[in-house]
């Protein structure tokens, strides 16, 4: 068997994100790879692939079926995924074949990782993709196991105060009081549905050529317990020169949030709510990491939905 070739490009990136114990995993992979290529009888199929921090190769199975082994670090974003990809059955996500608690890793049924939606030129078509993926996903009850959205909004609110005060700008500190008291509107009522957390369109592919599935599946979810409309910042944010680039960019905004809130049959003011709680979440990262101003995205999402902008 070849020995896996971790690419540079992960082994800087793990080392920038995680430090010393980035590039300690970054040296374990190709033996952690070795070993599960042996116990699942898988051959390399094709270049090593990679995210942020995970590894994601092409492989056989001994009856000759493409699948993609994911090799990811543990953390409280990534421990969920096979929970949620066995709730999900391959229903709107991508099937998962095999899983070892051990080290998190995943067999996975491979998809064509050269087509996402971000390949698709009509803007609106791709958003009623994410609103159907939506609106699939969210039918299921999380199982247990899963971060709940209900401890997130109340560390959110914990964090505002500092997060606003960090930002330059009296507008993006009146923002973020906004966001904040969304999230105390509606805290009561986190919800129990099972969330990706991060659909945006780049996290959406099309199955291999000849597959018999459904024609968009998401991959690598964060999934969490809570309530649906805590799912749709990602698709307001993303593909944003789409919405840039409109003749009235708040009218072209707002058709999308509308489209998804008639896609997953949401109350309105709650919907915003909780998108509102998303840009906070962001804006803690953010402020954490030393920023002091939104991302302008985000901004013009606040803004338009809080009624500011």
């Amino acid at each position: 068997m070849p020995s896996v070739v971790v690419p540079p490009a992960l082994v800087a990136s793990l080392a920038d994100s995680l430090g010393p114990d980035g590039r300690a995993w970054a040296a374990r992979l190709p033996l952690l790879a070795g070993e599960l290529l042996d116990a699942w009888e898988l051959r390399p199929d094709g270049p090593a692939m990679h995210g942020v921090v995970g590894l994601v190769l092409p492989v056989r199975r001994a009856d000759g079926t493409p699948a993609a082994l994911k090799l990811q670090l543990v953390d409280e974003e990534t421990a969920g995924e096979p929970l949620a990809l066995r709730a999900w059955g391959g229903h709107g996500a991508v099937r998962l074949l095999d899983h070892e608690p051990a080290t998190g890793s995943l067999l996975l049924e491979r998809l064509d990782p050269s087509c996402s939606l971000l390949a698709l030129s009509d803007d609106r078509a791709a958003v009623r993709v994410i609103a159907d993926l939506l609106e699939e996903l969210t039918k299921h009850q999380a199982p247990s196991g899963l971060r709940a959205l209900k401890a997130i909004a109340a560390e959110l609110l914990l964090r505002a105060p500092a997060t606003a005060a960090a930002h330059a700008d009296p507008a993006e500190r009146r923002l973020l009081a906004d966001c904040a008291a969304a999230v105390r509107a509606v805290r009561a009522e986190p919800g129990d549905r099972l969330l990706h957390w991060d659909l945006h369109y780049g996290n959406v592919l099309a199955p291999l050529p000849g597959a018999e599935r459904a024609p968009w599946l998401a991959i690598d979810p964060k999934p969490l317990a809570g309530h649906p409309a805590f799912e749709l910042l990602p698709a307001l944010r993303n593909r944003w020169a789409d919405v840039a680039g409109a003749a009235d960019p708040a009218r072209a905004l707002r058709w999308r949030f509308d489209l998804l809130v008639e896609a997953l049959e949401l109350d309105g003011e709650v919907a915003v709510a909780w998108t509102l709680a998303r840009v906070l979440q962001n804006a803690v990262w953010s402020a954490e990491d030393g920023g002091t101003a939104l991302d302008p995205a985000q901004r013009a999402v606040a803004e338009v939905l809080s009624g500011r902008g």
